[in-house]
């Protein structure tokens, strides 16, 4: 291979691994919902 193409396909292949590795994840954290209701009141004792 000539050094141009192998310069080239390793310029590729950096540019592929930055590319995967600037994905990251993005982590939410969710506050629950409460198991248990208030009681509501009806008007009846």
């Amino acid at each position: 291979m000539s050094k141009s193409i192998k310069i080239l396909a390793a310029l590729g292949f950096i540019a592929v691994v930055a590319a995967c590795a600037r994905e990251q994840e993005e982590f939410v954290v969710v506050e629950p919902e409460p198991i248990s209701s208030e009681p509501v009141q009806s008007g009846k004792l």
